[in-house]
Parts: structure tokens; sequence; C-alpha cells
């Protein structure tokens, strides 16, 4: 796959990496989905951030990169394979793809050639604890929507064909990407999805350039590009790993939970999926933000017995409500728009919340 562009080094589309972020952080948060114009480094955002996040501890030779100490007993190396460190995997799910080739299938080589029956991992096991990218979601059959949105809510996926009876864990970050002119994302799917953002084109100048420079030096020597960013790159992934360990030491009080679902329902949002996003993000969110704070945090901060506040659930709830909102016929104005107006309606003297930017 080559060496992936650094992280760090994109430039602007704050919004997109913040909620990349987050998903990394608490992947329960439930994925991300970026909608916009082409060409403004969906993709790379995606294989940058699994690039820096620390490797992943697997059994050696299992082909659904089950942790040491978590066998899910499936196959031989499960007993018996070593521990070993493996990169995080970044999947792609083409659109044309065979429902065989997402959930595996009876390996034909196997059973011609020695009488076996044997399952042959698809598309969904060699994702399990990375990220699993759709490009252009808004474009997939819908018999492979039905499948991803039955393997989101239960983190397995089960075969069960041509006399084979297999689950194996299948719990990753879905990231779809899309461009809305051609065509809506079903409900059912969109619900999956924990935050969503919507990118653009630079529209000023020293972006535009700043953008093609640095893809073009990344292009030129990608290695000593790389080594240009690589600590930026270390740092960020030790944030990342750091904000994972203090999530457990966060509390969401309940008046935090009482405004997300204020919030929630001043928008209408169907079901509670929106207040449990809410509280998971806010939560990620503080983790990941206290490893920017200069004063007053670092180890003895918001990641031992911190509380999570409410300007922390305001910050992320445009991301995780604005694909959450029934069509308003008689309001055109976007959905972010509609969150911050609810926002002002709902908390009139909360102040605008300023988050630290990740990169």
């Amino acid at each position: 796959m080559g060496e992936a562009y650094p992280f760090t080094a994109i430039v602007g589309q704050d919004e997109m990496k913040r909620a990349l972020l987050v998903a990394a952080v608490d992947p329960t948060v439930g994925g991300v989905l970026v909608f916009g114009d082409r060409g403004t480094g969906k993709s790379t955002a995606v294989r940058a951030l699994a690039a820096l996040l620390p490797a992943l501890p697997v059994v050696a030779g299992c082909p659904y990169r089950c942790a040491p100490g978590r066998v899910a007993g499936l196959c031989a190396a499960c007993e018996t394979g070593e521990p070993a460190m493996v990169p995080v995997p970044v999947v792609d799910l083409p659109l044309g793809a065979t429902e065989d080739r997402v959930v595996g299938a009876l390996d034909l080589e196997r059973a011609l050639t020695k009488g076996e029956r044997a399952f042959e991992p698809g598309l969904l096991a060699r994702a399990n604890r990375g990220f699993l990218y759709i490009d252009e979601v808004n474009l997939l059959e819908d018999h492979l929507v039905d499948l991803l949105i039955d393997v989101a809510a239960s983190g397995e996926n089960v075969v069960e064909r041509e006399g084979l009876s297999v689950r194996h864990p299948a719990r990753f970050v879905l990231v779809g990407s899309g461009n809305p002119e051609e065509g809506e994302l079903r409900p059912q799917l969109l619900d999956r999805f924990g935050l969503a953002v919507d990118v653009t084109t630079p529209q000023d100048v020293p972006s535009r350039v700043e953008i093609v420079r640095r893809r073009d030096a990344f292009d030129r020597d990608p290695a000593a590009f790389r080594a240009t960013w690589a600590a930026a790159e270390a740092a960020l992934g030790g944030q990342i790993e750091a904000a994972r360990g203090r999530l457990a030491q966060l509390v969401v009080p309940d008046a935090v939970l009482e405004d997300a679902a204020r919030l929630c329902l001043a928008l209408g949002t169907d079901g509670l999926r929106a207040e449990l996003t809410l509280l998971r993000a806010a939560r990620a969110a503080t983790a990941l933000d206290a490893g920017f704070k200069k004063e007053g945090v670092g180890e003895g901060g918001a990641g031992e017995g911190g509380m999570v506040d409410r300007a922390a659930m305001l910050a992320v709830a445009p991301l995780a409500l604005r694909h959450r909102l029934r069509r308003d016929p008689l309001d055109e104005s976007g959905s972010g728009s509609r969150v911050a107006r609810a926002i002002r309606e709902v908390f009139p003297t909360a102040a605008p919340a300023g988050r630290a930017e990740a990169a």
C-alpha cells in the first residue's frame, strides 16, 4: 500500500480530522461519515490516521487478528499462535464487491485439492480491530448495506452457507465518504454512523498552495517528507494512546446527560442513539483534549477522575447530530446550522466552545 501521508501534515479540514480522532480514541462512537467534494483528502486522512496509531497486539497467524488473551477459538492459530504486533488495518470495501468477498465463503482451493471444508475469511475479517473504508458509500448496493447494518450492530459476522457455520469478531471503525449530489444514504445505515462531517474544497489561495506544495513534496520523496513530520506524528500517536487510557476514568454527570437529552428533544431526533453518541463523543473528545492542554491536565487533570462538561458535549453536537435530523421542507438551512440554532435556543447563556484542535 506504500507509505501513508502524515496525518499532521494535512492542511485544514479540522472538523474531519477531529471526528476521526474522536472515533480512534473510542471506536464505540460508531464511525465517521464524510460527505463532500472529491479530492479533499477523505481517504488520505483515514489511511494517515491508521498509520500513526499504535500497533495491534495479535495472535500470530490468526486471520481475525484476535488479541492475546481474548481468543475467539475459531482457528488453530488462536490456540497455538505466539503474540505479535501488526499495523492497524485499513480495508477498502469496493462498491462492486460480492457478498462472498465481504463476509467470506468456502475455501474452494482447499475443498478441491484436499477435500477439506474450510472458511476463507472476507473483508470484514480483515477489517476487524481496524478501519473499514467505503468510498461512495451512498452508492453501495442494498444487500451490502443490510450486511453492514447487521455487523455494525452486533460486532460479529455470522456466515451460514455451503455447509459452513462460522461466527467471528468484526469490530471496526466504519468510515464512509461520498458526494451527496450522487445519491442519498439509506436511513438505516446513516443512523449507524456515529459522527458526520461535511468537507469542502478550500477557497483561499494560501491553503490551496500549501496543500499542493506538501502533496508534491510527499510524492517526490515520501521518506524525507515523513521524516519531517515524524516528531508531530509520534506526539499525536502518543496523545491518542493516552486518551484511550483516560476514557475509563472520565465521568459524565447526569446534568450533562440531561443537557444532551434536551438538545436532542429540541431537534426531534429519533430514538436514543443520538444521546448515546453524544455521551461517548464528548467523553472521547475530553480525553483527547487533555493531551493537548498545556497546564493543569497532563497525567493528573481530566484523565484522573475528570468530568465531562457541557462545553465538551456542545462542541461535538454538530458532528453527532447533523445527520440525524428529520427533513423540514420549511427550513432550507443546512443541518449544521439547525444544530447551531438549537444550541443557541436551548442554551442561550452557553459560550461558544473553544476546544483544542488536534492537528
